[in-house]
């Protein structure tokens, strides 16, 4: 139980940071500004649910599909932190040009059963950024068959809270664009950057680690 808890505290506060649910309400409401009320509720309730797909097949199979194509996991390490960090360094410094560019993709005019994958899943709610960073968690995984059944759930879960904060908080855009304001999103947006930064670099710490320890192992320095 203790290892399901600690794979969720990873997970959700990695994946939460990349989504930023928050800052995308402001640009769901926008887009679907135009359309009626039950448009809102049915495109979040979707948009939510495809986001789910889109991460538990990222968090379960990605890692595989890289190992087919001979990627090691600390490469996939390496990279997806070197990915994370530097995406959360672009969103760090330009908030408001990452959000200008989210919201010109998911722009476009179409039915709402339309958009509700593309555009407003992806690229805009659960782009590459959600997607390298939920191989990268997935790939992280305990060999022993116990610790991965815990890791499991743990981290289902976290892509499960996730989809939940998408659906209510893009469900809510209208009292959170009234509640927060520009300058509050702005703010978080920050915020969350700076936490996926750290996370980002945890990662690449954690797979510079792997690369090393064999060499080391096999060339003891005395």
């Amino acid at each position: 139980m203790e290892a399901a808890l600690e794979a969720f505290l990873l997970g959700f506060p990695a994946l939460f940071s990349i989504v930023n649910p928050i800052s995308g309400a402001f640009i769901f409401r926008t887009v679907t500004l135009s359309r009626p009320p039950e448009d809102h509720a049915r495109l979040a309730r979707r948009v939510a649910a495809y986001s789910l797909v889109v991460m538990m097949a990222s968090l379960w199979g990605g890692s595989y599909v890289l190992a087919f194509f001979g990627v090691s996991l600390a490469a996939l390490r390496v990279g997806g932190g070197l990915v994370v960090a530097l995406s959360a360094w672009a969103l760090l410094n330009r908030p408001e040009q990452h959000e200008a560019h989210k919201e010109s993709q998911a722009a476009t005019p179409r039915d709402a059963d339309d958009i509700a994958m593309f555009p407003l899943t992806i690229p805009f709610t659960t782009g590459p950024g959600t997607i390298s960073v939920a191989v990268t968690l997935g790939a992280s995984h305990p060999r022993a068959l116990q610790g991965l059944l815990w890791f499991f759930i743990g981290m289902s879960s976290a892509a499960i809270a996730i989809a939940a904060t998408i659906w209510i908080a893009y469900r809510s855009a209208d009292q959170l664009s009234r509640l927060m304001g520009p300058t509050g999103s702005r703010t978080m947006t920050r915020l969350f950057a700076f936490l996926l930064l750290c996370i980002g670099v945890q990662i690449l710490i954690t797979g510079v680690v792997d690369v090393l320890q064999p060499l080391l192992a096999a060339h003891p320095i005395d």
